[in-house]
């Protein structure tokens, strides 16, 4: 039996048109898979409840920064790491101190920008000293000799008199607390690396169909 091989066509031309085929497809890929992790990942911070400008701090960008290349890569990432890290371990935190850790009550009310007021802060922003409650059961308390006004927060009061006057309890002090694990992002980014084999697959094609053109 004789066998008789022959190439058609440019095979250097082809194999080179089949890498940039196979670039474009990996990039383009890559930068599908980032996206939609981050919007999977934002999806999650929202739908936890801790707000939409946590959710924004999810950030993805595709490497090369310009161009197509077989070892394209995508990275998604916080801009709060340490929050994002928190909810998504369930994290035990404690006092750095290794003291007490002050959680405002709603009668403490909120600082600048809707954050959390600690003790020193609370004080110069009510002009209102705390005092220590120690509790043998539950947590101890730190408490201010004044009222609570019309929003329900604690606040001095005006009375010569005492008359409506009140112990308000602002923080609770407990020496450490388990925060609630309420994400999963190892859930999501499983989900897009297993898609990236696809993607890439559907690209290729994609990328190696004949263009049609029109002529007038």
């Amino acid at each position: 039996m004789k066998l008789d091989l022959s190439i058609a066509g440019d095979i250097v031309a082809s194999m080179q048109a089949e890498i940039l085929a196979g670039e474009k497809a990996v990039t383009k890929a890559m930068k599908v898979a980032g996206s939609n992790l981050k919007s999977d990942w934002r999806a999650q911070v929202t739908r936890a409840g801790l707000g939409r400008r946590l959710a924004n701090s999810i950030r993805s960008k595709t490497y090369p920064k310009s161009g197509e290349s077989l070892k394209a890569a995508a990275l998604v990432w916080s801009n709060a790491p340490q929050i994002i890290g928190a909810h998504d371990t369930g994290t035990l935190i404690r006092s750095k101190d290794g003291f007490w850790l002050a959680i405002p009550t709603p009668a403490a009310g909120k600082g600048a920008r809707g954050k959390a007021l600690t003790p020193d802060a609370w004080e110069r922003r009510r002009g209102l000293r705390l005092r220590f409650v120690y509790r043998r059961r539950g947590p101890s308390l730190l408490v201010a000799d004044g009222r609570l006004n019309s929003r329900g927060l604690g606040v001095a009061s005006r009375s010569k008199t005492g008359r409506g006057r009140s112990t308000v309890p602002i923080f609770l002090l407990v020496p450490q607390v388990k925060l609630a694990k309420r994400l999963n992002l190892a859930r999501d980014a499983k989900r897009a690396e297993a898609a990236i084999p696809g993607l890439i697959l559907a690209n290729w094609m994609e990328a190696k169909k004949p263009r049609s053109s029109i002529t007038a």
